[in-house]
């Protein structure tokens, strides 16, 4: 009898969506799929558009819609990066930075994300020099970072911002909801920084990734991304109707959200009291654990064969890491009881 895989690996929210998704789905009218949406008729782009600019107090033309974020970043990066100029990345980042930047055959410069006591940190001064030196026509900025958790505090971003000026800065916030509820810098950064987007995604917090609903909040000088991302006929109807049901939910996912946080602590705990492993603070729904690298292999292979899936790293600068999606919490308990049993068996053979 084979086992149930338990996916600890990809950063999906396995709470699931609002209930208020679901209705959306059961109460759908077929009929409207047959039609393009007419909210242009009222000179704006859809009601999800509407509705987020509303909540994150900037216009609606502001705000682009994309199938998911990544959807927005790729983009991006093929409307303002040509053949032989550079982008700014993070060294320990999604690799889809890198494989878009590729795409248009980008120079990549690395910026630095370094270990600290407790979790790792932006080196903003280092990152002001390689900006400085390189003068790059984008910079991709990932707050919080994937597969580090950590976050750039708002001063030091505004800082950077005041730097990059001259750049097309796209912030990434996929997983900024689960640490933080304050929209609140949103219209400030944006009324002061005419190149600067801010992304977001209904994929990770909503749990909404089979959707494919992404946006962004693009600066007034962005007009070129505006016109190379027009969608005159409109977005996916339903998608949007459960973008929306889910935006109304708020206090389902806060409960989520708080629970994650209690499970990252309690990972911290457990995991960190294992010797040579060492867990980083995340604000993000994932935490990063290093482990020693001689077991890297065998745990792995241990956790498989319970069907418990966790992604270990296999990086440059990330190789004796592995990043754990946080799960329910009836799962997270399997998955540490799981990780400390194989420990324990390890230490007494």
């Amino acid at each position: 009898m084979s086992i149930k895989p338990l996916y600890f690996d990809r950063n999906e929210n396995q709470y699931g969506p609002a209930p208020a998704c679901f209705e959306v789905m059961r109460r759908a009218d077929i009929e409207l799929m047959s039609i393009y949406s007419r909210d242009f008729q009222r000179g704006v782009k859809s009601r999800l558009s509407e509705r987020l600019a509303e909540d994150l107090g900037v216009e609606e033309n502001a705000v682009l819609l994309g199938y998911g974020g990544e959807d927005i970043l790729k983009q991006t990066v093929h409307c303002y990066l040509g053949k032989g100029e550079k982008i700014m990345i993070p060294s320990h980042s999604w690799w889809y930075y890198k494989s878009i930047s590729d795409e248009v055959d980008g120079i990549k410069v690395e910026y630095p994300i370094v270990e600290g006591d407790e979790e790792y940190e932006y080196d903003t001064e280092r990152m002001l020099a390689l900006y400085r030196e390189h003068r790059p026509r984008v910079v991709l900025i990932s707050s919080p970072n994937n597969p580090t958790g950590n976050s750039l505090s708002l001063p030091d971003l505004q800082r950077l911002l005041e730097t990059m000026k001259e750049s097309v800065v796209v912030l990434d916030e996929a997983y900024w909801s689960f640490a933080q509820e304050d929209n609140t810098y949103i219209r400030d950064l944006h009324e002061r920084f005419p190149h600067l987007l801010i992304v977001r995604t209904f994929s990770k917090y909503y749990a909404l990734a089979g959707i494919r609903i992404g946006f962004a909040v693009m600066g007034r000088g962005l007009v070129q991304l505006a016109q190379f991302s027009a969608r005159y006929l409109g977005y996916h109807r339903l998608s949007e109707e459960i973008a929306l049901a889910a935006l109304d939910s708020p206090d389902y996912y806060r409960d989520i959200a708080k629970k994650m946080e209690q499970d990252k602590e309690m990972f911290s705990r457990e995991l960190g009291s294992i010797p040579g492993f060492k867990v980083f603070r995340s604000q993000a729904n994932f935490v990063l654990v290093r482990i020693p690298e001689e077991i890297r292999a065998d745990l792995k292979a241990a956790l498989t064969d319970r069907g418990l899936i966790v992604k270990f790293m296999n990086e440059e600068l990330l190789h004796s890491h592995m990043r754990i999606t946080i799960g329910t919490q009836e799962q997270n308990r399997l998955l540490a009881d799981a990780i400390t049993t194989i420990m324990k068996d390890e230490v007494a053979a």
